[in-house]
């Protein structure tokens, strides 16, 4: 008899949720009090702050669908 293992689906949505959430706040925060207390930012460190904040909502959006909805319907 085959063991198969089960994924806590709501747990990893809670948590991928938040993942996503801590990415686009933490690029923003980043991006807003960097640009405060440092001045204008170089390039490379507006762009890794941009990138997160897309990041974070990317996965903050796409984390509910994938863990949420489609791979509880695939098992």
């Amino acid at each position: 008899m085959a063991r198969t293992r089960s994924i806590d689906y709501p747990t990893w949505t809670k948590r991928s949720f938040l993942i996503g959430i801590s990415l686009f706040v933490a690029g923003l925060l980043a991006d807003v009090i960097g640009s405060t207390y440092f001045g204008p930012l170089p390039g490379w460190e507006h762009t890794l702050f941009v990138d997160m904040e897309f990041l974070g909502i990317f996965v903050a959006l796409l984390a509910p669908i994938v863990f949420g909805i489609v791979l509880p319907l695939l098992e």
